[in-house]
């Protein structure tokens, strides 16, 4: 049995991985030349994932970054600002779904004892 709002929390937790992944991705190819920085838009991705109830992040290529001369635009220090984010959502996305998993579980306790 699901909620509303654990559907949502779910959608959010599973595009939180998604840019996690991509974010290693760019750390891991920060010295490869032609690497292009990648990432998500995480707001109207979040919104397309609840609209269709599953998770299908667009990969974007981030424009604007300054490039260096091999073509490589990945960022350590934006990249470690992205990570940081991510954590910090993780997190209270996580403490977020935890409790939506209590409330649920004492009403059943509640309706079982009632």
């Amino acid at each position: 049995m699901t909620t509303p709002t654990a559907e949502n929390l779910r959608c959010y937790l599973d595009l939180i991985a998604a840019r996690h992944k991509l974010i290693a991705s760019n750390i891991a190819n920060a010295a490869t030349p032609g690497y292009k920085t990648k990432d998500i838009d995480f707001h109207s991705e979040f919104e397309r994932s609840l609209a269709r109830g599953e998770v299908r992040a667009e990969v974007l290529e981030v424009a604007g970054l300054k490039g260096r001369n091999d073509g490589n635009n990945v960022s350590l220090d934006r990249e470690a600002r992205m990570l940081a984010e991510s954590a910090l959502r993780f997190s209270l996305a996580s403490q977020l779904w935890k409790s939506q998993h209590r409330q649920l579980r004492a009403a059943v306790q509640e309706g079982r004892n009632g």
